[in-house]
């Protein structure tokens, strides 16, 4: 009899263990971004910016006062911008890779920022200004309402998934605006030009990223557009401009108050 029960409860641990092995594990990795200067000095309060944008989107996107950013992240591959005045934005595709097996440890990418001229997008031009930077083939452009008014214009008629309605922009598409700091854009597009990307800064510090390619017509069917006007009416004047992206199913990289254009090529 109580070899009977002895092995009835073999018989139960052997049943309960697979299901252990079997639990779901954790989809997201443990992720780390440590920026410093070169001097090895940690440096607090720098933006990050990542592309796809994480979900749920943390209420902070910088640095610690120890110059670590950290939060939890779906594998896969990233555009990673890290800005701070006084410094060179820095940006680099990054990969998360999968957890392994049962471990979930965390993952580091450290950052190095260099002292330059070319700082983060902090607001430095008048709030109404749209900058463009390109700063491997031009010097930032500013466009005031004026000026931006001035440029050819052209209407695309949209879904807006938020309000469950057709909307009517007007605006200047993102190719022509990028071509006045001279990006590679139609023919000129080849070879490593299409490891370049464009992230969309927001007034508010939201910012998304799309690939040159996403913005060339040449390339993609659909518009990118910067739009300064909404079914006939203009759109806020403290910060008149406003990304449209024609071809999304879901409005998440049309950024609101744009302010800041930047093309940037990986390191």
């Amino acid at each position: 009899m109580r070899s009977q029960i002895l092995g009835i409860g073999l018989l139960g641990v052997t049943l309960l263990a697979p299901s252990k092995a079997q639990a779901p594990q954790s989809t997201t990795v443990s992720v780390t971004i440590h920026v410093c200067d070169q001097a090895g000095a940690s440096i607090p309060g720098a933006q990050i910016h990542l592309g796809p944008a994480p979900d749920p989107i943390p209420k902070k996107l910088e640095t610690d006062l120890k110059g670590n950013f950290s939060l939890n992240l779906k594998s896969g591959g990233y555009a990673l911008v890290v800005s701070d005045p006084g410094f060179k934005v820095w940006s680099e595709h990054i990969y998360v890779a999968a957890p392994d097996g049962e471990a979930t440890s965390s993952q580091l990418f450290p950052v190095v920022l260099q002292i330059g001229a070319n700082s983060s997008p902090s607001p430095i031009y008048p709030q109404d200004s749209l900058v463009l930077t390109a700063d491997a083939y031009h010097v930032p452009v500013a466009l005031s309402p004026a000026d931006f008014r001035a440029l050819p214009h052209i209407t695309i008629t949209v879904h807006n998934g938020h309000t469950d309605a057709d909307e009517s922009y007007s605006g200047v598409p993102l190719a022509q605006l990028l071509a006045k700091v001279n990006a590679p854009i139609g023919k000129q597009l080849q070879k490593e030009g299409f490891t370049n990307y464009v992230v969309a800064y927001g007034l508010d510090g939201y910012s998304v990223v799309l690939s040159l390619a996403e913005v060339d017509p040449s390339f993609h069917h659909g518009q990118v557009l910067v739009a300064d006007a909404r079914n006939g009416q203009p759109l806020d004047k403290f910060c008149p401009y406003q990304l449209i992206v024609s071809e999304d199913k879901r409005p998440a990289r049309w950024v609101r108050n744009l302010q800041f254009v930047s093309l940037q090529q990986p390191h």
